[in-house]
């Protein structure tokens, strides 16, 4: 009973049109309200449609041809093996071509979609009893405790999930004890170019574990500065270090904008680097995460010209839908969903110098120089010296964060922010957003960079909420 049959919901097929070729060994079932579903999803412009799209042709290409005795018999998925890249599929798909006679209990009443995909996993478990397993794959809560009630194995599709634990997730640092110069001994070197940047390099163990922009800090306790590094290259355990930028108060600033933590610290130190061209930032609300990436963009785009404007986007909701019917352009729709850019705007703004007239001159400036854009018309676009904000980012799958992200041009550098604990989005979980997912794989990039944001600078207020509500 090793090769199981896994009976596929809509869902997971919307969520992952690549789901077909996920499941290695084992043999898939799709019953056929599963297709009627599909065809009543295909029209449309949300990425959901684009995949029910995609869905329907691989099946389209998987079925050309083929005999009424030969669909019967079992579709081999390896056929189209390539369609998933590199992971094993030695298993069969079967079509829903017969009747599965099977007795819904009379609590689940009515021709509701969930109670048929029900009544024919009931039917397929009867078939094979004793010969093997028979489970129900769905990205639906709710279907997944029907099932258990009626005796149907269901299980959550995992195979989008990035992490098994969000505790695994990387967070950008890691804090050493000042022994951690006794023990390197006499085989640390230490240096200055001709800018004036501080470099360490030594041979130490703990190096294998590093990557590339990770932050080091190297102190007594948690809530002391002491010195703070980033690794700049690793080679087995050989390590590089750079003595990083002090923007905390009294020291340098972003658009007068200071980092109140080691955290925000080590944010500002990414923002400001113009090698590094893909930041990601985590974070609880009120860390500072849209400040920071605001305040460094303006320094880059108005006092230092590396970048020509801002341009700022954020996950409406519901995702990939047409953004209303508002009246006004595209920026004006998007006005009601960005909230934060104008209270993070009028921080910036009253910490300048002058009197109303002032200010208002700094506002009109700005508003020439930040773009707000919606996610639905990204595709096909290419930015080019853009200071690329995607706030929100936790609410994208993994496809829709791989779509924005190559969009980007030459001298585009893109930060992506958001709050694992706000997912709005249905069937994305902690582990499985697209947020989840870039952190993990660009935390190996040389050219990108992560920090997770811990504690809240908003207020005292909102930090005590934050942590006891």
């Amino acid at each position: 009973m090793s090769k199981r049959l896994f009976v596929l919901d809509t869902n997971v097929l919307m969520h992952d049109p690549s789901a077909l070729f996920r499941f290695e060994e084992h043999d898939l079932y799709l019953p056929m309200v599963v297709l009627e579903e599909l065809d009543n999803g295909k029209k449309g412009m949300s990425e959901t449609a684009r995949n029910v799209r995609q869905v329907s042709r691989t099946l389209d290409e998987l079925l050309g041809g083929r005999s009424q005795k030969a669909i019967d018999a079992g579709i081999p998925l390896a056929e189209l093996h390539g369609v998933a890249g590199d992971v094993p599929c030695t298993g069969k798909l079967y079509l829903q071509t017969r009747e599965l006679p099977a007795h819904l209990p009379d609590m689940l009443p009515g021709n509701k979609v969930d109670n048929t995909i029900l009544q024919v996993t009931l039917g397929l478990q009867a078939e094979h009893r004793g010969k093997r397993q028979v489970v129900l794959v769905t990205k639906d809560i709710n279907l997944r405790l029907k099932a258990a009630v009626v005796g149907v194995a269901a299980e959550d599709y995992s195979n989008d999930q990035v992490l098994d634990d969000l505790d695994l997730l990387y967070s950008g640092w890691r804090q050493l004890s000042p022994a951690f110069w006794d023990e390197l001994g006499d085989g640390l070197q230490s240096w200055a170019d001709n800018t004036g940047r501080t470099y360490y390099r030594a041979r130490t163990e703990a190096a294998r574990e590093w990557q590339v922009n990770e932050f080091v800090a190297v102190a007594e306790g948690p809530d002391e500065e002491g010195m703070e590094l980033i690794v700049r290259a690793v080679d087995g355990d050989e390590v590089t270090l750079e003595l990083i930028r002090n923007y905390r108060a009294g020291h340098t600033s972003a658009w007068g904008v200071n980092a109140r933590n080691r955290e925000q610290n080590f944010a500002l130190n990414l923002l400001m680097d113009p090698e590094i061209e893909f930041v990601t930032l985590l974070g609880a609300a009120g860390t500072g995460k849209t400040l920071l990436a605001l305040a460094a963009g303006l320094s880059q785009v108005l006092d230092e010209p590396v970048y020509r404007e801002i341009v700022m986007t954020r996950v409406t909701v519901p995702v990939g839908e047409d953004i209303g019917f508002l009246p006004g352009t595209e920026e004006e729709k998007m006005t009601p969903w960005m909230g934060a850019l104008m209270d993070n705007l009028e921080v910036l703004t009253q910490s300048l110098d002058g009197g109303d007239w002032e200010r208002a001159a700094t506002n009109e400036l700005l508003s020439k120089r930040i773009k707000i854009r919606s996610l639905n018309f990204m595709r096909g676009r290419t930015f080019l010296h853009r200071w690329l904000i995607l706030d929100e980012a936790q609410n994208l799958t993994s496809k829709q964060m791989r779509t924005l992200i190559t969009r980007a041009g030459p001298g585009t550098k893109i930060i992506c922010m958001g709050n694992l604990s706000q997912i709005d989005t249905p069937y994305l979980t902690e582990t499985t957003s697209g947020l989840t997912y870039v952190v993990d794989r660009f935390r190996r990039w040389e050219h990108g960079g992560h920090v997770t944001l811990a504690r809240g600078e908003r207020s005292r207020l909102a930090d005590f909420a934050s942590n006891n509500l």
